[in-house]
């Protein structure tokens, strides 16, 4: 049954900062193609890594890969400061603003192409949201404009009937995404302090988060595994499969 078509790609390529839209990309058994593989240990806490809960500043700093994608390595890692400067991932004069801003010692680390294991990525693979529970959430919320980016989804799915939180429906089921991929929909996404920061400038508006534990009993958005690899693209039908 064809439920919708993905609307938006958004893959980070540096946990915690701003993400990269893409147009096509692969998905690998870990989700999409190098999501969340590079980032910061947070040596002040043990086995943490550094996140927007603790530095909510991270999401001015964007992040986006620069070049073609290889299973070998991932292509440049290009990160943009909030004042505008462009460097590389490794960079030690961006690891001693990072520091001296979020007052911790950090560690970057970063993973293969083929492997970014749990931890760097949230509890499951990928995270799909809807473009009709988002519009769902405005009304409830009595806002205009709420960012689907603020819940930092991978697959953002234009339904084809505006039913909100069907999505919630699908749990258990089978989703073919393009002519490749299939995804299992396993759960909802239990919200954190990070939805109320704005993703761009960090401006935070506690309210939203109340409104979503309110009337959605904390929930917005769901999660999903991988089941079958391949390439997937803007404007790629999504079936559910019984």
């Amino acid at each position: 049954m064809l439920v919708g078509h993905i609307k938006e790609l958004v893959r980070h390529p540096v946990k915690s900062f701003f993400g990269e839209s893409v147009q096509e990309t692969r998905i690998m058994d870990y989700g999409l193609y190098g999501d969340r593989s590079h980032a910061f240990w947070d040596e002040t806490r043990k086995n943490k890594f550094l996140t927007i809960t603790q530095f909510p500043e991270m999401v001015r700093y964007k992040a986006r890969f620069s070049g073609a994608e290889s299973l070998d390595r991932y292509p440049s890692v290009e990160i943009t400061t909030p004042k505008g400067s462009v460097v590389a991932w490794g960079d030690e004069e961006l690891i001693k603003e990072l520091e001296e801003r979020s007052q911790r010692k950090l560690l970057p680390v970063s993973y293969t192409p083929t492997h970014v294991p749990l931890g760097p990525i949230e509890e499951e693979h990928l995270q799909l949201v809807t473009d009709a529970s988002l519009d769902k959430l405005k009304e409830l919320a009595g806002k205009q404009m709420i960012e689907h980016r603020r819940f930092r989804p991978n697959l953002y799915l234009s339904l084809i009937e505006k039913n909100p939180f069907v999505e919630e429906t699908w749990f258990g089921k089978r989703m073919k995404i393009g002519d490749d991929v299939e995804i299992q929909l396993l759960r909802h996404c239990e919200r954190c302090s990070i939805i109320t920061y704005h993703p761009e400038n960090a401006e935070r508006d506690a309210s939203l988060l109340k409104t979503v534990a309110k009337e959605r009993q904390n929930h917005f958005g769901v999660y999903a595994s991988v089941i079958k690899t391949g390439t997937v693209r803007v404007g790629d039908a999504a079936y559910l499969v019984v």
